[in-house]
């Protein structure tokens, strides 16, 4: 059997479904078994999707008007199609980029494969240039995550003033436009510096 998904973008009725529907009863679904959202395809909660891949059984086949229309991405494209694939299910695209897709038949099969090469590919791409971005911060003596947000002379102010016993925290909290548990990753209550302390004065020697 098959079964068609349609998605328009806005919920404002300045889009409709008829191309979709017209191009997927035209492949061979039935008006009845054509599921619908109304809603942007970033959206992590569809309940037409939701409703649809629960309605396909094994031996039956997705129909989609383009693929943007199922993903929400190429990972979740790819994930999707693997597990309808994983329950005997298949997948056809009708139009646009992916219009060769048909995971029905052995071709469909390889020309998705292609497209979960890719999406493996762009995720090891994305990995490494993480990973050496990291590895260059380092050599300049920066470490990923959170930024400093004291200079050198802010921690040595801040460790003075810890150190005596009459200075307002809040005061100096004010004074260096930060919390006091910021001020704290930088220097102890009794002006010890801390590590954040210590890294910046080695950054900025």
């Amino acid at each position: 059997m098959f079964i068609g998904y349609a998605r328009v973008s806005k919920s404002d009725n300045s889009q409709v479904f008829d191309l979709q529907t017209d191009a997927l009863i035209e492949s061979g679904v039935d008006k009845e078994n054509i599921y619908t959202d109304k809603m942007s395809g970033s959206k992590n909660e569809r309940p037409g999707l939701d409703s649809c891949l629960k309605a396909l059984r094994a031996e039956d086949v997705l129909v989609v008007w383009k693929l943007d229309r199922l993903g929400r991405n190429l990972k979740h494209l790819i994930e999707t199609v693997d597990n309808l694939t994983s329950r005997g299910i298949g997948f056809k695209v009708l139009n646009g980029q992916g219009v060769n897709i048909d995971t029905s038949n052995p071709a469909g099969k390889m020309i998705f494969s292609i497209f979960g090469a890719l999406a493996e590919f762009e995720r090891e791409l994305i990995r490494e240039r993480t990973v050496a971005g990291l590895k260059a911060a380092r050599a300049r003596g920066r470490v990923g995550g959170r930024k400093f947000q004291l200079t050198k002379a802010q921690v040595r102010l801040a460790q003075v003033a810890m150190q005596n016993r009459d200075s307002s925290v809040a005061e100096l909290c004010k004074e260096l436009g930060i919390t006091r548990p910021t001020l704290y990753r930088y220097v102890s209550p009794i002006g010890e510096l801390r590590d954040y302390g210590n890294r910046v004065l080695k950054l900025s020697a």
